[in-house]
């Protein structure tokens, strides 16, 4: 995974996910990885961006509400999510923003 995705001209859709983490790993790591190859293949997937610190920000950039819909939907990561809610979060919010504008350098 590159540090910056290099997404198209605007507008496109941006899936927030932030979390904080529980102590337990039970395999986060190699899901983790599994799922970020998983999403790259899905229609409509166009980058990810991560960041751990305290607090975990997962970015994942896609064309259209359509292919958020599969991504949600895709059995995989559906089972990805419940272990999320059982086993590695102790908290997390997920957002959608639609990205209007982009620039840097």
């Amino acid at each position: 995974m590159s540090l910056i995705a290099k997404t198209p001209h605007p507008p496109y859709y941006a899936v927030i996910f932030t979390s904080h983490r529980t102590d337990a790993d039970q395999g986060y790591g190699a899901m983790s990885e599994r799922m970020v190859a998983l999403a790259s293949e899905q229609p409509g997937f166009l980058g990810i961006e991560a960041a751990r610190e305290d607090v975990g920000i997962t970015v994942s950039y896609w064309s259209d509400l359509e292919s958020i819909k599969h991504w949600k939907a895709n059995l995989e990561h559906q089972e990805a999510q419940k272990l999320g809610h059982t086993t590695w979060y102790s908290s997390f919010k997920t957002r959608i923003a639609r990205v209007e504008r982009d620039y840097g350098i």
